[in-house]
């Protein structure tokens, strides 16, 4: 019987001294205690556990049981008395065992855990690995960063619930399980607190070293990756709890400042392999960026923040995490990015942004940031939603400061829908300096004409490819249509009047030419494709496109013929648009020679 081997081996080893315990006595005690368990004799184990002749065998060897105890609680119900003993054991064997060997067991066991059962094995022992490191006197910072490190490092493989119902569901525990942790490392914030209390200048920062990596680890995962808006229904958000736990702890031993505003470097390692170092950089980077999101986007700490600084500093602060965010392609990251430069700029009045912020090299990369979140990211909502910061962003800047960005924009977007847009905000700005009373030097006179030779151009002359090129071409050519109208060659406020020789050669002329050529060469493809539709036995033969490396749905010859005729379509619209300029170009020229 378990028991009765159980007894002998303790009978054996209570007449044995500390120091002539052996090898075979630890495993003899480990595989009968694993058979009582195993067999459902935790109550008279537990018994043995408690016996007060038996502390010395327990202190030595119980550590051996955690592994089996800890697969027998699992294996139990919640409402089986067998379960109750289990945990009375572990609880048991917290007080009794030697702490640096306990210690290492835990560690152990959480280690080994699967990913299913990774959350509960880590809220099972967080209660006896706390109250091990609690009498631990030697590398105490040490062994809790140990821990803290090793149960961050279980969880963060872990898939991190996103929507309502998975939150809700939390199907592996990772919600409570996070809480939890917070719950674990609070005896030991407190300790740094104390500490800090004594003395103002605190010289003993391992632990609270370790516990700002816990909460840089923690701001990347799990809470760069989850939902953190207020979601209806959940009374208790379980990640805004966490946020706010963490927060807490920042605060509490005095870095949640310097790592908001000061951008604190977290105490690490030097590693001779520079792929390690790269990896640290970035999690640091990921990890400061989340806490900005929290503070300036959920307002989480918002009450400790010193309200001494201007929107314009805060922008620039925020710009480096605002870049990190939006160089990734997961929707919470793009997300939590976007929603950070939106709030950022909305503190700021418009027109007020100084152009001289343009030379941090931040404020040039994000905005192209924006522009391939418009142009590629397959999210319809991200896309319209960078649509409007970039809009946002060009509003707040001062007038030589759109001028800059728009000039910055049309040479590295390489994206003719944007450079679009980017010319209708030239448009824009030109009918302010043109109907307002102040005269606005960027978007009139010899600034303007620099920046119209980058407009009313074609990229490859009239080789350009004008349906990809198309609202590029629209725009261009509506800002010029608005130019004529607008400006009178007498006052010729804008400089179009001057330098009109020169639109005409760079832009007109190629522009008819390649109309010409398009025009002829789609008209060419429509007829040999209906020639080729009534030669063909079967009218609906499909050909096969790729784009991007993909292969699309085949097209029969009637779609072929559909798409050519729409870029029959785009070239008369643009024709169309092209002989009004010229009409009205030769208008006002007829009507200003007349009057000479």
């Amino acid at each position: 019987m378990a028991v009765d081997e159980l007894q002998a081996i303790i009978q054996r080893c209570q007449i044995l001294e500390e120091a002539d315990f052996k090898g075979e006595d630890f495993n003899l005690f480990q595989v009968a205690g694993q058979k009582c368990l195993e067999d459902g004799y935790a109550a008279q184990l537990l018994e043995v556990i408690q016996n007060e002749k038996n502390k010395v065998i327990i202190k030595n060897m119980g550590w051996n049981l955690i592994s089996p105890l800890v697969r027998c609680i699992f294996m139990y119900k919640q409402d089986d008395d067998k379960r109750e003993h289990c945990l009375r054991i572990l609880d048991q064997l917290a007080q009794l065992c030697n702490p640096k060997e306990l210690f290492l067991g835990l560690l152990e066991q959480i280690e080994q855990t699967s990913a299913e059962q990774v959350c509960q094995t880590v809220m099972l022992l967080l209660q006896p690995l706390q109250t091990v490191l609690l009498k631990l006197q030697n590398k105490k910072a040490y062994s809790v960063g140990l821990s803290l490190a090793m149960i961050m490092n279980q969880l963060t493989p872990l898939p991190v619930p996103y929507t309502k119902q998975q939150i809700q569901e939390d199907k592996l525990g990772l919600c409570q399980c996070c809480n939890a942790v917070v719950e674990f490392a609070k005896p030991f914030v407190n300790e740094v607190v104390k500490n800090m209390e004594k003395s103002l200048e605190y010289s003993d920062t391992e632990l609270k070293e370790e516990l700002l990596k816990f909460c840089m680890k923690s701001l990347k995962f799990p809470l760069l990756t989850a939902q953190l808006e207020p979601l209806e229904g959940i009374e208790e958000h379980p990640f805004r709890h966490f946020a706010t736990e963490i927060i807490d702890i920042l605060w509490n031993i005095r870095e949640f400042i310097p790592l908001v505003f000061l951008h604190h470097k977290v105490k690490s390692p030097h590693w001779e392999n520079q792929e390690f170092e790269d990896i640290e950089r970035k999690n640091s980077a990921d990890s400061l960026a989340c806490l900005s999101y929290l503070v300036f986007v959920q307002h989480f700490g918002i009450e400790c923040f010193p309200v001494v600084f201007s929107p314009s500093y805060l922008l620039l602060c925020n710009m480096t995490h605002i870049g990190v965010l939006l160089k990734r392609t997961e929707e919470s990251m793009l997300s939590k990015g976007l929603d950070l430069f939106e709030s950022s700029l909305l503190r700021i009045e418009d027109n007020s942004l100084l152009h001289h912020y343009l030379e941090f090299r931040d404020f040039i990369n994000v905005p192209q940031d924006l522009v391939k979140i418009m142009t590629l990211c397959p999210m319809e909502h991200l896309r319209k939603k960078s649509l409007n910061v970039l809009q946002l962003f060009i509003d707040k800047f001062d007038m030589e400061g759109k001028y800059t960005l728009f000039r910055c924009l049309l040479k590295t977007s390489n994206h003719a829908g944007v450079e679009g847009y980017i010319i209708k905000n030239i448009k824009d700005q030109i009918h302010l300096s043109l109907t307002k009373e102040y005269d606005n030097v960027w978007f009139t006179g010899h600034h303007l004409v620099s920046l119209l030779d980058l407009v009313l151009s074609l990229p490859e002359g009239a080789e350009t490819d004008l349906l990809q090129n198309s609202d590029r071409i629209m725009a261009s050519l509506n800002l010029l249509r608005y130019l004529v109208i607008k400006d009178c060659e007498s006052h010729n406020q804008t400089g179009v009047w001057t330098t009109l020789a020169k639109i005409d050669q760079n832009f007109l002329k190629p522009l008819r030419v390649g109309l010409n050529m398009s025009k002829a060469h789609y008209e060419a493809e429509i007829k040999n494709k209906k020639e080729n539709r009534k030669e063909a036995h079967n009218s609906n033969t499909a050909c096969s496109v790729t784009v991007s490396g993909e292969k699309m749905p085949a097209m029969t010859t009637g779609m072929q013929l559909q798409v050519l005729h729409s870029a029959l379509f785009t070239f008369d619209l643009i024709e169309s648009v092209l002989a009004r300029v010229e009409e009205l170009i030769e208008v006002k020229t007829k009507a200003v020679m007349d009057e000479n």
